[in-house]
């Protein structure tokens, strides 16, 4: 079974060659962390001292994973704030490269 995560893992790290949205940090909080573990986002709001309206909108890839929250989730879950981060990172990378290649 391959993890919605190991998309962002196995991706090029020199050039381009593949151009495939990230999976969204939200989405792989929601898929592979909360609903496996039966955890509803109002349960993790309340473990991370977040309002729950931040960790849907987070969810729903409406809202970015800020280092605060970062280290929150890490603590959760076993994590490390990087991978969260991180995440975050290729997604804003992408969306940008994106943008940048529309508008030339």
């Amino acid at each position: 079974m391959m993890y919605k995560s190991e998309t962002i893992i196995n991706m090029p790290t020199t050039g381009w060659e593949v151009n495939v949205e990230p999976v969204s940090p939200g989405e792989i909080l929601q898929e592979e962390f909360l609903t496996p573990m039966n955890m509803s986002q109002s349960q993790l709001a309340k473990k991370i001292d977040c309002d729950v309206k931040t960790i849907n909108k987070i969810c729903k890839g409406h809202t970015a994973i800020t280092a605060k929250t970062a280290l929150g989730l890490a603590k959760v879950f076993g994590t490390t704030p990087e991978f969260w981060l991180n995440l975050q990172m290729a997604t804003d990378l992408w969306h940008a490269r994106n943008q940048e290649e529309q508008t030339a």
